[in-house]
């Protein structure tokens, strides 16, 4: 079994925003597994399915972000798993909105939601799929942006970003996190391409 949990906020008044991407990608993954058994345990809202041969258990933790591990944690217990059966979906602020990162493991990188589950977990070798929100703009507290709704220019590249990311998030669990890494992260410019570029507007210069 693999749990793939989405971070998030319960309550209304917090279901469209920027804290609840986690979220937001686990309701959109349940409906493309067409999965609606949900039910409470453990502090979270939980629903089992399949990815291919693969049991999954979706998780949506309703202890508010900054205590997701006290859901994860007796979850990964209980079932009895190991870290690298984890999935955590989040958002982060350290990458422009829409923009999607894939990681295998690492530290919290300030973000309270995955340093409660490393905490609970007792590890941080569990994958992380990063959804990116942007930095607030000036004048805007850091929780003021996280807990507002996105702009509707936003909102759109969100919604692109989850779809792209529903197909990355079952490469995850048919394959390994590594080939979705692989195939769904943004790729870095290669370094030979900018030298070539570079040496070709040296040329142009010295003609």
């Amino acid at each position: 079994m693999k749990i793939i949990a989405g971070l998030g906020n319960p309550g209304n008044e917090y279901a469209k925003s920027r804290h609840n991407v986690g979220w937001m990608f686990v309701d959109a993954l349940a409906k493309n597994l067409d999965i609606d058994n949900w039910k409470a345990r453990e502090n979270g809202m939980v629903a089992e399915g399949r990815i291919g041969s693969e049991k999954v258990l979706l998780v949506k933790p309703m202890t508010y972000m900054n205590n997701s591990g006290e859901c994860i944690g007796p979850l990964m217990r209980w079932y009895k798993l190991e870290p690298d059966d984890l999935v955590v979906v989040h958002d982060d602020m350290d990458i422009p909105a829409g923009t999607v990162r894939i990681r295998k493991k690492g530290s919290a990188g300030g973000h309270n939601g995955i340093k409660s589950i490393i905490a609970h977990v007792g590890d941080e070798n569990f994958g992380r799929v990063r959804i990116g929100i942007g930095r607030p703009l000036p004048g805007w507290s850091v929780v003021d942006y996280v807990l507002a709704a996105f702009s509707e220019e936003d909102a759109e590249k969100i919604r692109d970003s989850i779809n792209y990311l529903l197909p990355a998030v079952e490469c995850i669990i048919t394959e390994d996190i590594d080939k979705a890494m692989n195939q769904y992260n943004p790729k870095k410019a290669k370094k030979k391409k900018v030298k070539d570029t570079e040496e070709a507007s040296t040329d142009d210069e010295k003609a």
